[in-house]
């Protein structure tokens, strides 16, 4: 064991005075040392019950013969950060997550580890972070938060957030607002549509490093309890066995992830975030792969925003192993790929049942025949663009319009709440990249606008930024290469033309191959005045298109 190191010596007696100095008993320092990494904190609701989820797991580690040692991992709240600086400091927190973890992992010694997580960042941050210390490691969420009730109907943080379009556009009053604010969120745990923090924990059960359950059992129910108790016990079964990470995150796993991301309508933050966890495997997943996977994978389910059922109704009708399950009728998946519960994917699945096919469609009946995400390219992003396929309006799948061309987010929102922004529109938002930001911002403030002011199906947005998990539309994020690095999107001028084309994966800037090459001629990026981690964030990260990885 890696703790043997630095316990078993008599020159280790340094070492075990500071056991003693934590109240550890000869006992438990002779045992296995199992790292709690744990999320908790008190400002966002994903993460603040994830202490209860943590004594549960501790309890499931020391019943398997271990010894539970917790220390933390930070996470930002994306909903609390959006719509001001604080969205700059979202994303680079997933490098921080992933670079703590490693420094107090290895300074520890410790043999294994359990990961805790909730949010946004936090889930593929932690990720990275098994990825590249390759001990035994199980994960274990905090679960999805419950949908809340307005009038009768289910909703969640998105809706809030486009009710604030429909009051700015008149259509519901102040009190109705506040109903929204009061009902919206009505549970801790991780905002209930398939928005970001839920995609990346469905996505670490098909990767096979969380349990079954572990992205859609909610946060308030105690079946969360015991699924923690036996991440604990089974992180200490991997640690027999010597199971690790890149055992199970091999090339087909990361495969098995994109197709269930397609078949479950994942956020498009799944396109940074699955390519940089790869890159901590040592495996390369580009853009292209992604398309290939979309284009034979049908869309099975349309959770909110791009429908009308929630985490807690996906989890009713059997979570990730059904549409797991459903996939595997038509040979989508590897089955051979091992899993932290000791069995091949193929073993976990085989008993998995779709128990409501108004929320995960059958593979005869789909939504679409292909997946709920799509990657564009064309001379306006000849690395790539991201776009939310099954939350698009069937009118706005191929739209062409007027560029309205903003420099910052702030900028677009002040526009469309003047009501500046018309049917027909195409919303160009730039200097918003991993560099141009930094920290490449969502925009679900803008695109939540857009749809409560009713003009969801007929103006589209592009970006060099990204978006929430909750944005739905016509909504092209992750423009690469971006405007700072002297991406094409940084020449688009008031009132080009531009063409989306989401069937053909297409975005083309409509103007004539000789006026493009003179405008990128002629085309210095804006900089930006940086300080901090900011300034070398800015000055180390790659393009959205490889993951926003750190070079």
């Amino acid at each position: 064991m890696v703790s043997d190191k630095i316990k078993l010596t008599p020159q280790n007696a340094p070492h075990r005075a500071l056991y003693h100095a934590l109240g550890l008993t000869e006992e438990e320092i002779a045992r296995p040392l199992v790292g709690i990494v744990s999320s908790y904190n008190e400002i966002v609701p994903g993460h603040m019950n994830i202490d209860k989820i943590v004594d549960a797991v501790k309890l499931g580690v020391a019943m398997a013969g271990g010894t539970p040692i917790v220390f933390p991992a930070i996470a930002v709240c994306d909903g609390i950060a959006m719509g001001h600086v604080g969205m700059k400091y979202s994303l680079v927190t997933r490098d921080l997550i992933a670079d703590s973890t490693e420094a107090m992992a290895l300074a520890h010694g410790f043999d294994a580890l359990v990961m805790v997580p909730n949010c946004d960042k936090n889930v593929p941050g932690l990720l990275m972070a098994a990825a590249r210390l390759n001990l035994p490691t199980v994960f274990v969420s905090g679960g999805p938060m419950l949908a809340g009730r307005v009038d009768g109907c289910k909703t969640s943080f998105s809706s809030i957030s486009e009710a604030v379009g429909q009051f700015n556009a008149g259509k519901i009053t102040e009190e109705k607002l506040r109903e929204y604010e009061q009902k919206g969120c009505p549970s801790c745990g991780s905002c209930s549509g398939m928005y970001t923090a839920n995609s990346m924990n469905c996505l670490t059960e098909a990767l096979g490093m969380g349990l079954p359950g572990n992205g859609t059992i909610p946060a308030v129910y105690s079946a969360r309890i015991e699924l923690a108790k036996h991440a604990g016990m089974a992180v200490m079964d991997m640690l027999k066995r010597d199971l690790r990470p890149r055992d199970i995150m091999t090339e087909g796993a990361f495969q098995n992830a994109l197709t269930v991301d397609m078949a479950l309508g994942c956020s498009t933050n799944s396109m940074l975030h699955l390519p940089a966890i790869a890159h901590e495997c040592g495996i390369d997943i580009d853009l292209d792969i992604a398309n290939a996977i979309s284009e034979k994978t049908p869309n099975l389910c349309h959770l909110a925003p791009a429908g009308r059922t929630y985490v807690e109704d996906l989890d009713e009708a059997g979570g990730v192993y059904a549409i797991m399950h459903e996939l595997n009728k038509k040979g989508l998946l590897h089955t051979d790929c091992p899993t932290v519960t000791g069995k091949t994917v193929g073993e976990n699945i085989a008993p998995a049942q779709n128990k409501n096919p108004d929320v995960i469609r059958p593979i005869e009946n789909p939504f679409s025949e292909t997946g709920g995400i799509a990657v564009l390219k064309g001379n306006l992003a000849p690395e790539g663009s991201v776009v939310k396929r099954s939350a698009v309006a069937p009118e706005m799948l191929r739209h062409q319009g007027p560029a309205r061309v903003f420099e910052c987010e702030e900028d677009a929102q002040t526009a469309i709440n003047a009501g500046e922004i018309h049917p027909g529109d195409v919303v160009v938002i730039r200097y918003e990249g991993p560099k141009g930001g930094p920290g490449m911002r969502e925009m679900l403030n803008p695109t939540s606008a857009i749809m409560g002011m009713g003009l969801g199906n007929s103006v589209a947005l592009i970006t060099d930024g990204r978006f929430s998990g909750a944005t739905r539309g016509a909504c092209v994020g992750h423009v690469s290469p971006e405007a700072a690095s002297g991406g094409p999107i940084g020449i688009v001028e008031e009132g080009d033309q531009i063409l989306i084309d989401i069937p053909a994966n297409k975005i083309e800037l409509k103007i004539t191959p000789e006026e493009f090459a003179a405008r990128m001629a002629g085309f210095t990026p804006k900089q930006k005045d940086l300080s901090g981690y900011l300034q070398r964030y800015a000055a180390l990260v790659s393009s959205g298109a490889k993951g926003a990885v750190l070079n």
